[in-house]
């Protein structure tokens, strides 16, 4: 059993270091990485979630980098590397990348959406990130 009033405090432990803001993905500005591979990244304070598009026949080359990062796999399927282990992921499949793991994906005959999760966020992204947050300023009602 969990601690829901833990989990669901009502009293604020330290003060916002921002204000909230709805973000409408579609709004943001993307960017071709290479060919059919698209990043449309949100930054948060201190995290970052980038919405990803693989065309069919897309590769990220293998890769690494200081941010932690978990991706989630929204529609389609990629072949994922983690440090030289190969899995098909499909909708659902969550896979996670420790600091300066060896890492990439590739489609074959499908598309692929997903969504990475970084954490700092992803330091080759955070200028394009910040002129969105500047550009698109407070989504509310």
């Amino acid at each position: 059993m969990t601690n829901l009033e833990g989990h669901f405090a009502t009293e604020p432990g330290g003060k916002p270091s921002a204000l909230g803001r709805y973000v409408d993905v579609a709004t943001v500005e993307s960017i071709e990485m290479s060919p059919g591979l698209v990043f449309r990244p949100v930054l948060g304070e201190r995290m970052m979630l980038n919405f990803v598009s693989f065309d069919k026949h897309t590769e990220a080359p293998i890769h690494v980098h200081e941010e932690e990062q978990i991706v989630l796999i929204l529609s389609g399927e990629f072949e994922f590397n983690i440090d030289g282990e190969i899995r098909t992921l499909r909708v659902g499949d969550v896979a996670v990348v420790p600091s300066w793991v060896p890492h990439g994906a590739r489609t074959l005959d499908t598309t692929c959406r997903e969504v990475d999760v970084f954490n700092p966020p992803r330091r080759s992204l955070l200028d394009h990130a910040r002129q969105q947050v500047r550009k698109l300023g407070d989504r509310r009602g």
